[in-house]
């Protein structure tokens, strides 16, 4: 499959994700790390190719480029317009969701869990930043902690998420993705941290594994949501209620399939709408890779002296990613492009892009326009993508082309109007 490369959404220590779009006009995004360092990323493309839910982002497929001298290997996913769901909290200056949202998003992600735990899978690593929005909803993404069920693997995941047993390093099997969904659903609340009062991740792990204790229910819950919660955080594993449990609580009961809305925010930043990782010693929410636990932490090496030893490896070993958002970052780069019979190349970019105007062009193969050429000019609420744009165009084309147009620099609520 062509495809062309477009505004980058995110850069983490090791990877980076861009819009893109295929020869045909569709648009989903694109993770790509150094081919020769990419043993994480195909492991996310290993699980992302064998799931298909509703309530996982979609997988579209995986390639090896040549890029500025460097062998990329990318992974190609469902794009997500509305980023992920701290995201989502950032762009509220404050405070966290409001309940319906919070209801709504945590009913899909028990599905996805639901859906995932029934074809053996655990993600490993639940948390506001790999849980994605669309127009749908919400969708569990980021698989890059994933492992089968019966998986002898090292523990991995995010502090801030984990259960006791994870942090104690016993196991990590579905129980440990429920446990991950209830500090979810306060992180959802709160716009926080799940465990308040924690200056840094030798304290939380800590507190996790040997407190007894569980993050603070926040009080504007409603009392089945407080149930719910704590079905969630039961420290005992074996007590813990499943997904599947939790999908006949009486909590997501009173969600009415029927009378749907769209409720997610369209809020549009320099941060990231990627599942890339954040940096730990700011937010406490990196993930902690399977080469930075430390083979050395078992159950039987497990305690205080050892928990400082791993955390103390978990912290030699970290790298903060850095983010940008750059100017020259906003133009497409063609990456292949597929030559039909008629020797016309299919393409579509951003041409020009300047002030208060964006030009965009594309060259079609057959049908009834060979060439297309588009135009937003002097319109004073177009000012720059990470400000959500209300506007209205006309142009000669089909339909089902119309994804073309999207993320060539324009959030995705850029309104058109399709002439035929």
């Amino acid at each position: 499959m062509g495809w062309t490369r477009g505004p980058v959404l995110g850069r983490g220590s090791s990877a980076t994700v861009s819009a893109a779009t295929s020869t045909s006009g569709e648009v989903f995004a694109v993770k790509s790390m150094e081919l020769s360092q990419a043993q994480s990323l195909r492991k996310e493309q290993y699980f992302l190719s064998t799931l298909s839910s509703p309530y996982v982002v979609s997988y579209k497929g995986c390639d090896v480029t040549k890029e500025d001298n460097k062998m990329m290997y990318n992974l190609l996913m469902q794009y997500m317009p509305f980023g992920s769901i701290v995201d989502g909290i950032d762009g509220r200056n404050g405070g966290g969701l409001k309940s319906s949202e919070i209801l709504r998003y945590t009913r899909e992600i028990v599905r996805g869990l639901e859906y995932l735990h029934s074809r053996g899978v655990v993600h490993c690593d639940i948390k506001g930043r790999n849980v994605l929005i669309d127009e749908s909803g919400a969708k569990i993404g980021d698989f890059g902690c994933a492992k089968w069920v019966d998986e002898e693997a090292p523990i991995c995941g995010t502090p801030m998420f984990m259960a006791p047993e994870v942090a104690r390093g016993e196991e990590q099997g579905f129980p440990a993705d429920v446990w991950a969904l209830g500090c979810t659903m306060i992180e959802m609340a709160t716009g926080g941290s799940p465990w308040s009062n924690v200056s840094d991740v030798a304290s939380v792990l800590y507190r996790i594994a040997f407190s007894g204790e569980i993050p603070e229910i926040p009080d504007e819950f409603s009392d089945q949501a407080k149930d719910f919660v704590r079905k969630c955080l039961n420290r005992d594993p074996r007590e813990r209620w499943t997904a599947k449990q939790l999908l006949k609580h009486p909590y997501l009961q009173q969600f009415d399939d029927n009378s749907k809305q769209m409720i997610c925010e369209k809020i549009y930043t320099d941060s990231p709408t990627s599942i890339l990782d954040q940096d730990v010693w700011n937010s406490m929410e990196e993930p902690s890779s399977s080469s930075s636990v430390g083979s050395d932490f078992t159950p039987s090496t497990c305690s205080s002296n050892s928990l400082r030893q791993r955390i103390k490896q978990l912290a030699d070993k970290s790298e903060i990613p850095k983010w940008s958002c750059e100017k020259e970052e906003t133009e497409w780069i063609t990456i292949r492009i597929n030559e039909d019979g008629d020797g016309k190349a299919n393409r579509g970019a951003v041409t020009g892009a300047v002030g208060n105007e964006m030009e965009v062009g594309c060259t079609m193969s057959g049908g009834e326009y060979d060439e297309l050429f588009i135009s937003c000019v002097d319109t004073p609420k177009i000012s720059c993508r990470k400000i959500a744009v209300k506007a209205s165009i006309g142009l000669a084309f089909n339909a089902s082309n119309a994804n073309l147009l999207r993320h060539s620099g324009l959030p995705s609520d850029f309104n058109m109007m399709i002439v035929n």
